[in-house]
Parts: C-alpha cells; sequence; structure tokens
C-alpha cells in the first residue's frame, strides 16, 4: 500500500506532468511565435492553441492548490526562495494572455507587432523560469532552519539550473513545433516540418548536455536507482521516445511523433521526481538536517486523506472536460471572423 504521503508527491507528479505536455506546446507555439512570416501564419499560430490554452494552465493551478493543502511547509519555502522568480513568471504567464486576447483586436501594424513580441517573450521566458526552477530543486537551495531561504534571487541563476531552463525552452519549442504541424496544412506546414528538425537537433543537443551536467553537478540524482533499480527501465523507455520523434517525422506519422514528445516530458519529470524523493525541497547547506520531505513537510493524515478522495471525485471531471475540448476543437486550423 502506498501511504497518504507518497500518494500526494505522485499526485503532484502526474499534475506537474499533465501540465508540462499540454501547456508546453502552449509555451513552444509562443516561443516560435515570431519565426512566422505575416499576419496570416501568426494568426493561425495563435488559434491553434487559442482553444485550449486557458483550460492548460488550469493542470498549474491544481498543482499549485495541492502542493499548499499536502505539503504547506514546502510551499512556504519554495515561495519564500523563488518569490521574484514566481512574480516573475506570474507576469509573463499573465502577459501572454493578454497578447493573446488584445493583439487582433486592431488592425494596426505596430499594435499587431508589439503584442507578438509580446506573445513570444513571455513564452520563452515562463519556459525558461519553469526549466530554472527544476534546476534549482534537483540541485538544491539555500534552505535553513524552519525552511528560511537563506539566498538572494542571483543565487537561483547558476549554471546548471540555466542549462536545465534552456534545456526546457528547446524542448517545449520541438513540442510546440510537432503540435503545430498537426494544425497546420500546405506551404505552412512543410515550413513547420524543417523547424520540428531544427528544434530536435537542438533538443538533443541539450538534452545530452544536461544530462551529463546532471550526473557530474547532481551526484544524488541517481542514489534511488539503486533503492529501485526497475527506474532504468524509465530510462530506457526516454530514450527510445527521444529516437522516436525523428523516426515518425522522417514516416510522416506526426502524431505518433506528439506522442512521443509527451512520452519525453513525461518520463523526464518522472525521473526529476524519482531523482528528489524523499525530498520536496532540498537543503543545499545541510541535506540531512533541513530538507523538507514528504513526511516532515506534510499536512495531518486526516487532511491528506480527505483530500485524496476529493480528488478521486474532481479528477475524472477534468480529465472528462479537457479530452472534451480536444475533441471539439480538433483538425487543422480554420480563420473565421470569430478568430483570434
Amino acid at each position: 500500500m502506498i501511504d497518504l504521503n507518497v500518494f500526494w508527491f505522485i499526485l503532484l507528479g502526474v499534475l506537474l506532468t499533465g501540465y508540462a505536455i499540454l501547456d508546453g506546446f502552449d509555451l513552444g507555439v509562443g516561443s516560435l511565435h515570431l519565426f512566422a512570416k505575416g499576419d496570416y501564419e501568426r494568426r493561425i499560430f495563435l488559434n491553434s492553441i487559442g482553444p485550449v490554452w486557458d483550460g492548460n494552465e488550469v493542470w498549474l493551478v491544481t498543482f499549485g492548490g495541492a502542493l499548499f493543502a499536502a505539503f504547506p511547509a514546502a510551499y512556504a519555502a519554495a515561495f519564500s526562495g523563488f518569490y521574484l522568480a514566481f512574480m516573475l513568471l506570474l507576469f509573463a504567464l499573465i502577459f501572454r494572455a493578454v497578447a493573446i486576447e488584445f493583439r487582433s483586436k486592431r488592425e494596426s501594424r505596430v499594435w499587431r507587432s508589439f503584442w507578438d513580441g509580446a506573445f513570444f517573450l513571455a513564452s520563452a521566458v515562463a519556459a525558461i523560469l519553469f526549466g530554472v526552477a527544476v534546476g534549482n530543486m534537483m540541485q538544491g537551495i539555500p534552505i535553513g532552519p524552519g525552511g528560511e531561504y537563506q539566498g538572494t534571487f542571483f543565487d537561483l541563476l547558476r549554471p546548471y539550473p540555466l542549462l536545465v531552463g534552456a534545456m526546457t525552452l528547446v524542448m517545449f519549442c520541438m513540442h510546440g513545433s510537432i503540435y503545430l504541424y498537426l494544425k497546420t496544412e500546405g506551404e505552412l506546414q512543410e515550413k513547420v516540418r524543417h523547424w520540428i528538425w531544427g528544434t530536435f537537433g537542438v533538443f538533443l543537443v541539450f538534452y545530452i548536455l544536461t544530462t551529463i551536467f546532471t550526473l557530474v553537478a547532481v551526484p544524488g540524482a541517481i542514489r534511488n536507482f539503486e533503492k529501485y533499480p526497475w527506474v532504468w527501465g524509465l530510462v530506457v523507455l526516454n530514450v527510445l521516445a527521444v529516437a522516436n520523434i525523428p523516426r515518425s517525422i522522417y514516416k510522416g506519422m506526426p502524431g505518433q511523433a506528439f506522442i512521443s514528445s509527451a512520452c519525453t516530458i513525461a518520463a523526464l519529470i518522472f525521473l526529476f521526481g524519482f531523482a528528489l524523493f524523499p525530498n520536496l525541497v532540498t537543503s543545499s547547506i545541510d541535506p540531512e538536517k533541513f530538507s523538507l520531505t514528504v513526511y516532515n513537510a506534510a499536512s495531518s493524515q486526516k487532511t491528506l486523506a480527505i483530500m485524496r478522495n476529493i480528488a478521486f471525485m474532481g479528477m475524472p471531471f477534468v480529465l472528462a472536460y479537457t479530452t472534451a475540448i480536444y475533441w471539439v476543437f480538433r483538425g487543422k486550423v480554420r480563420l473565421t471572423r470569430f478568430s483570434y
């Protein structure tokens, strides 16, 4: 039986995976937005994610709420350490939403160019900040007694977290370009096909560099592999998913490529979770003494049990809603007078 603390750790991983896969291609499309030429192509890009981007962000909101309720001490420590970074992230996500809604409200070229730049910048900054946060959680942050953060904002901008941030950006660009290939047609689709090859090549370089850097900079990243050797199977599946992306594109199976890209993201997040467990926030000052784990940072067992029952009732509705939205808006993008 899985105890409640581990259950909520796993559920947080599932919520984070759902967000990374779904909003990951949104952020990727936004990061590629300025590479589109002309107003028509950029409107196609916007409308490819227009019906779904706000629903995709619900996964992040749910993740934050679950973290706050299940592990309040870890939530407090993370927000005290990443406060400025979280404000920048929040600003980027809000500005991205405003750019999507405002961009096509006026015919002015200057107006649309400004919001195009805002959409691109907000999407790229958000993707990088997510990666930087993951890199810091892997390497550890200066958490002292009582879960108090004892560093500055610039302490978060170390080489390893920045590398993870860059890898996250190019991974989302690859994921977004595959999604765009599924939603476009004609010359634009062929252009996007070339982007897939380019973004995959850059991602592969960063993937290898980040893997090597992780083994060097975070020696404890594979400590749980000795206790749970079956996790090596997940590593193999991750490599196979990455390898299947170019194979699927070459054979004209973009749907399979998108599934492989999603599996790549999911595998990386679960490997991140295994590397972190049982810690939620690892202290770089004294990991054994000051780290916040799934046990010392958790709410009471009664609270976790009640929340588990609510999660079991609520998750089917979330999954059903998400499935329905993607089914309704399936197929190629068509611009109408109601489009963005």
